[in-house]
């Protein structure tokens, strides 16, 4: 109830009474004034004012003209109601001492005029002046109150605590003495609970929106708190809903310490990756920690989105040093102040570098002789990647290759790259060039297991879906086209994606990492796709806003290279099982290394000569399933 009021309040604070509204007040302020002076005046001294009738019909009717008369004039109707000061007054002053002497001439011309009626109209003008700002400073008195109660809404909620689990209970000791948030009850669709107590807390059941209704409105409640996010997930259709219609705030509660959350940020408003993902994917943290404690570890891409939440998690694992590498200087710098915040005790070192340069990868890797390396640094999307193919080739094939070598040089153990679903049958140069750096390292890898190839260092590849809020994905794009008021454009309604939450898609790279899958393709159970069209509509619904009224969606088309629908990862016919339920392995050609070289070494040269037909050619025969989609590299798919 109360951020119903906070929004009705928004738009009173922000906005004024129309002036025809405080115009008719003060008229009808000025002459019911009249009105009672009269009464009084006819009551205390009758004789005076004969014949009656004539003399309140004169008095009555000149104070209504020339209130209206005077208060036009001056114009006091457009005076502020809270911005009333001392100059007001006097416009004011000036108005109902004109109604005053315009009365006055009326009664002269009509009615009789003797000393007691020049006292009623001071008296007039006097208590007019006093009424209409008396209930002006009444206005402004219960304007500040109102304002200064929201104000203490604003800053403490009245929660409703969603389930009876371990996690609500700790949350509402955790915020016993909150002052800014108020958890008054747990708030269930279990009937068998209702007039149950948990944790000292009365329970509440609801069944719908109805139920929802009568107990914000009871309770003065202005959010609904969940503790889990499968419980969120639950809701999504019904309580959730229920809310965003009504006007209250969902909120969740990260566990302290939790993986990808701002640590120790406390309560936070629910957002679309919260009711996109799954269940908590269980990996073996004890295992993966221990296989990382003490280890030197080289996090390429270390800036962008799955870089920086691996450079997070590894944080937590004990290792020796970290290193950082990433050509991106402003985001480098943001990572670099956020971990020194929260992990102050990490040995960790920013190196700007590009993976194009092989020299400066060099230097780190002989400078800080990792362990582990995990390969993140790309360029991903598609469209961009279509318009500048040789930077594509360039970074995710070229700069793959220099980390793998450099990786047998120095002796690392173990490098992980990150691939991507649209490495499958292709229909893109980013598609394909991710396809190639797989088949790159795989081949390095397995020539190295035969004993073609000196080293020692095993190469795992891990493959997913779309990552929910990574850095330029559809999310924040939404988000910041809902922001603007729209319109929110979407590229086809039947659109689909796979995806992913940041902080899962690195949990299963790491338990990857740990899996007997050397020199494999490890791909991930990206679960159902998500209708892109769906997902828009409900990012707009979770700001409170309406689709095609408040915000529209408009569709522009699929862009070069771009699919209606993504490769299923993790199919049966396609994949074999792991140890891990969500991680398979996938079955793919195998290459020789060797012939592997040469391919790269020559698209190396044709993508620094920027010599492009030639290039995509031998990239459509190295990898046969590359057909272009929607993109002026059609022609060169084999007839």
């Amino acid at each position: 109830m109360h951020f119903r009021i906070e929004k009705q309040f928004g738009k009173f604070a922000t906005k004024y009474l129309d002036v025809r509204m405080v115009l008719v007040m003060d008229i009808i302020l000025s002459v019911l004034v009249s009105a009672l002076v009269l009464f009084g005046a006819t009551s205390v001294a009758p004789e005076h004012l004969m014949p009656r009738m004539r003399f309140w019909l004169v008095w009555m009717i000149s104070s209504l003209c020339s209130t209206l008369v005077m208060f036009l004039a001056v114009k006091t109707y457009v005076i502020i109601i809270r911005h009333t000061s001392f100059k007001d007054i006097i416009k004011f002053a000036i108005a109902l001492g004109g109604k005053a002497v315009m009365m006055l001439v009326s009664l002269i011309a009509f009615a009789r005029v003797d000393s007691i009626v020049i006292v009623m109209l001071c008296l007039d003008l006097l208590l007019s002046l006093l009424f209409i700002m008396g209930v002006r400073l009444i206005m402004i008195f219960v304007y500040d109150i109102y304002k200064s109660r929201v104000r203490d809404l604003q800053k403490c909620r009245r929660v409703l605590v969603y389930g009876t689990s371990d996690k609500s209970e700790s949350a509402i000791t955790r915020f016993r003495n909150s002052s800014h948030y108020d958890l008054i009850g747990i708030i269930t669709p279990n009937s068998s609970l209702k007039y149950a107590k948990f944790a000292d807390k009365s329970v509440y059941y609801f069944k719908d929106e109805k139920d929802l209704d009568r107990l914000s409105l009871s309770l003065s409640v202005t959010a609904v708190l969940f503790t889990r996010k499968e419980d969120a997930r639950l809701e999504n259709e019904r309580l959730i809903k229920y809310c965003y219609s009504l006007g209250l705030k969902v909120l969740y509660l990260p566990e302290m310490g939790e993986i990808g959350e701002d640590r120790g940020s406390g309560i936070r408003e629910v957002k679309i990756e919260d009711l996109l993902g799954r269940d908590e994917i269980m990996v073996s943290m004890p295992e993966i920690k221990a296989g990382f404690a003490g280890k030197t570890v080289m996090v390429t891409g270390a800036a962008g989105s799955i870089g920086s939440e691996l450079c997070r998690q590894l944080a937590t694992f004990g290792i020796a040093k970290l290193i950082l590498f990433d050509n991106a200087e402003t985001p480098m710098h943001n990572l670099r102040l956020e971990l020194e915040d929260t992990f102050p005790s990490l040995d960790f070192v920013p190196v700007i570098g590009d993976v194009r340069l092989r020299a400066r990868l060099d230097y780190a890797f002989r400078r800080f002789k990792p362990d582990v390396v995990f390969h993140a640094a790309a360029y991903k999307h598609v469209p961009l990647m279509e318009e500048n193919p040789c930077e594509a080739v360039l970074v995710n094939l070229v700069g793959t290759s220099y980390v793998a070598d450099l990786c047998i040089q120095y002796g690392v153990d173990k490098m992980v790259m990150i691939s991507t679903d649209k490495a499958v049958n292709p229909t893109n140069i980013m598609g394909c060039s991710k396809r190639l750096a797989e088949i790159y390292v795989q081949s390095l890898g397995l020539a190295i297991e035969r004993g073609e190839h000196e080293g020692k260092t095993r190469f795992v590849t891990t493959r997913f879906g779309n990552v929910l809020g990574s850095n330029g994905s559809v999310i924040p794009r939404f988000r910041e086209q809902i922001r603007k008021g729209g319109p929110v454009t979407v590229t086809h309604p039947d659109i689909t994606r796979f995806f992913m939450t940041i902080p899962e898609a690195c949990r299963l790279v790491m338990e990857a990492v740990i899996l007997d899958t050397a020199n494999r393709i490890c791909v991930f159970d990206m679960g159902e796709p998500v209708k892109i069209d769906t997902l828009a509509r409900r990012m707009i619904e979770l700001s409170g806003l309406v689709v095609d009224k408040d915000i529209k969606i408009e569709y522009t088309g699929l862009r070069p290279g771009e699919k209606l629908y993504e490769e299923v990862l993790s199919n049966v016919e396609n994949t074999e099982p792991t140890k891990h339920g969500r991680i398979r392995v996938a079955k793919v050609r195998i290459y020789e290394y060797s012939e592997v070289r040469e391919y790269v070494d020559a698209l190396d040269v044709l993508a620094r000569k920027v010599e492009i037909p030639e290039m995509v050619k031998l990239m459509k025969k190295i990898v046969p399933e590359f057909i272009s989609k929607n993109s002026r590299f059609s022609e060169y798919d084999p007839k």
